[in-house]
């Protein structure tokens, strides 16, 4: 369980010699002036050291959300510790939307996208793909905008809080819409598959669960984009699942609508509710890889052989897939991806042990990491699998020539400050 030092899984004490709560952007400002090593601590919902400092955290949990919309321009502008559930809430009141979202509305937005956060798609790219601009406290307290119109922004999108603290961001929106979520049942294995980009392609957003030492996938929900009046038929069986009714079992808890009825995006798109506990509430570890659409299937079959000594420790796997996009240190960058996600019991040592086995299996599929869950490899990796990488460090060395954001994860995983 979580304390005031800990991340939301509680795998991870920070080593920050103070957390801090300021309430406006000159706060911010004169605290990231002062401090000499500095990081912006999101919703905590890392399970890496990525936001971790000797020196001081700055949550802009305290932030007033002050969302506005800007219908003209199709953009909404939002403080950076916002949550997305407070943010499609407010966008969907007013009859706007975003084009995608993460399973957790409770994940904040400047965190979520400095990260690579992604939901589901064969068309929707991930979350940052969204950021249109942001507002950037630098390292001598200026702040700074950057835009659509700067060569810099596909680097600060996913900007791994190198460059500062993202105090508001503007995103662009779009009108709302409806979804509907069917879940189907067992489809075996082999015809998933065998069938894998069909599969993918079946609904507006996709998300496949399973255990790969099963031999058939749990369940597969299909979040369908709704046109004006109507409905696709609903089919009793897909890809040999079979269609599942959970409408006796009332409303969940935790997770959002699943019974086949449609409502509005903000309800449908994320997996789980903003008034319950995501995921497993905490209890867990996870990891994701993301491999090139051409790998899909041959990435999936190796770590079915791999079955037997990943089933013991994971809770459950998700997987989806998001489009290529431009931003630097994304995982989708230049390349449409499928995302292999591991959500795992509490079992740090085996999980650690786990993932070299895991990422040896799949290094022939050049497998990139999103930045804020567990993995193995380092530098030297991760500047081969991410073809901008030492474009990044060049350019954040500008923002940042002391290195005030830079900590021992980016020194790890990118290279000394």
């Amino acid at each position: 369980m979580s304390t005031a030092t800990t991340n939301w899984a509680g795998n991870l004490t920070y080593g920050a010699e103070a957390i801090l709560h300021p309430t406006t952007v000159a706060d911010v400002q004169e605290l990231v002036a002062h401090w000499p090593r500095v990081r912006a601590l999101g919703t905590r919902h890392s399970f890496t050291d990525i936001a971790d400092t000797p020196g001081a955290l700055i949550s802009l949990s305290q932030f007033d959300p002050a969302i506005t919309i800007d219908p003209s321009a199709m953009t909404v502008s939002v403080s950076g510790g916002t949550s997305y559930g407070i943010l499609i809430n407010e966008l969907e009141k007013h009859g706007f939307a975003l084009h995608n979202t993460g399973s957790l509305p409770h994940i904040s937005v400047a965190g979520a996208t400095a990260t690579g956060t992604h939901g589901s798609g064969d068309h929707n790219g991930i979350l940052s793909t969204a950021v249109a601009a942001v507002d950037l406290v630098t390292a001598d307290g200026s702040l700074v905008h950057v835009d659509r119109t700067s060569e810099h922004l596909p680097a600060i999108a996913v900007g791994l809080g190198a460059f500062g603290i993202i105090t508001r961001l503007t995103l662009g929106i779009e009108p709302s819409y409806r979804v509907r979520q069917d879940v189907y049942r067992f489809a075996p294995w082999e015809t998933v598959l065998d069938n894998l980009d069909e599969v993918l392609a079946s609904a507006y957003s996709v998300s496949l669960l399973a255990d790969f030492a099963s031999p058939t996938v749990a369940q597969i929900w299909l979040k369908t984009r709704l046109a004006d009046g109507g409905e696709p038929d609903l089919a009793s069986t897909l890809f040999g699942g079979a269609w599942y009714d959970d409408s006796d079992e009332g409303p969940s808890e935790h997770v959002n609508q699943r019974a086949s009825v449609s409502g509005p995006w903000s309800e449908r798109m994320p997996h789980f509710r903003l008034d319950g506990e995501p995921s497993n509430g905490g209890d867990e570890l996870q990891t994701e890889y993301y491999v090139s659409r051409e790998h899909a299937v041959q990435a999936l079959e190796v770590l079915r052989t791999l079955g037997s000594q990943i089933s013991p420790h994971l809770l459950i796997s998700e997987i989806r897939s998001a489009a290529a996009d431009s931003l630097w240190m994304s995982p989708a960058y230049e390349r449409d991806v499928l995302c292999i996600g591991f959500t795992w019991a509490k079992h740090p040592a085996e999980v650690a042990a786990l993932l070299p086995v895991i990422e040896t299996a799949l290094a022939p599929y050049a497998p990139r990491q999103h930045w804020g869950k567990l993995f193995h490899f380092g530098a030297e990796v991760v500047h081969e699998r991410f073809p901008r990488a030492a474009d990044f460090r060049a350019l954040q060395r500008e923002y940042d020539p002391e290195g005030k954001f830079w900590n021992s994860f980016l020194e790890q995983k990118l290279g000394s400050r």
